[in-house]
């Protein structure tokens, strides 16, 4: 009787049920050198022609320990290219280095490099950095002519880092020069014993005013404002998605604008958690 019975379930088609049960996403953190223009920031405004690097300047994330611009990461190898036309920034002995967050995460520190030598070290405390840029300003006097630099981001709480390169002309016209004006030459006086002719009174000539310069107010060049396709709907954000500057989507009953060109990777580039990727619009 039991035999009858396992035939007649396995015959209806019963079979067990079973759960997949899948990991919770984890948003990990991107950034970049975006002052002085680091390679990715050149590509991201389309200075010189990139690939895919142009839509993502904060994704050259890779294991700590690289001494390369692309950090080993195969996805952006045309960072590492010295014979590509990167722009080159002047600076005096001394740089600040702004970095441009699109998430937070823990720090271990960020690190600067000019070859082999670490030229500054930045203790991150292991805490989230304190807003969505942090700048530093290193000391570069040990260093002339034309240098690349290597700034790193160590993360915390993973095995990875963050890779920016900067070319740079140390000592190239980036500080403001001194101007020393030189002491006025000193004529001694001419004594003469010739009797002084009759003095003629000298016609006094009155000043010429010269009226003042007038004034023009400053004109104010307002920035080009994203535009849309008029009338059509905000789509939803996702995962995936590649989005323009000037998209609208809607996320958790808000809308946003894209401030900067980008794909989808991680889900944890959220319109409320990507300041630098959008800008809610109400």
């Amino acid at each position: 009787m039991i035999g009858r019975r396992l035939s007649m379930l396995g015959a209806a088609g019963i079979t067990p049920l079973v759960v997949a049960i899948l990991p919770a996403a984890i948003a990990h953190a991107h950034g970049y050198v975006s002052g002085p223009l680091s390679r990715q920031a050149q590509c991201a405004q389309g200075l010189l022609s990139c690939g895919d690097i142009k839509y993502e300047p904060q994704s050259v994330e890779a294991p700590k320990g690289s001494n390369k611009c692309s950090g080993g990461n195969s996805r952006f190898l045309e960072l590492d290219d010295d014979t590509k036309p990167w722009q080159v920034q002047s600076v005096g002995s001394t740089a600040t280095f702004t970095w441009t967050f699109t998430a937070l995460h823990r720090t271990l520190n960020w690190e600067y490099y000019i070859g082999a030598t670490r030229v500054a070290v930045f203790d991150g405390g292991n805490n989230p950095p304190p807003a969505d840029t942090v700048s530093h300003t290193v000391d570069l006097s040990a260093f002339t002519g034309r240098q690349k630099l290597l700034a790193v981001w160590n993360i915390g709480d993973t095995a990875d880092a963050f890779y920016s390169c900067v070319d740079l002309q140390i000592g190239g016209g980036g500080g403001t020069p001194s101007t020393t004006t030189p002491p006025a030459t000193t004529t001694p006086p001419v004594t003469t014993t010739t009797p002084a002719p009759t003095t003629t009174p000298a016609t006094t000539t009155p000043p010429t005013t010269t009226p003042p310069a007038t004034t023009m107010p400053p004109t104010t060049t307002r920035s080009p404002q994203p535009t849309t396709t008029a009338g059509k709907p905000a789509a939803a954000w996702k995962v995936g998605a590649h989005y323009n500057i000037g998209d609208l989507v809607t996320y958790d009953d808000m809308r946003y604008r894209c401030l900067q060109a980008h794909t989808v990777y991680d889900p944890g580039w959220t319109p409320e958690a990507a300041p630098a990727l959008w800008q809610m619009v109400d």
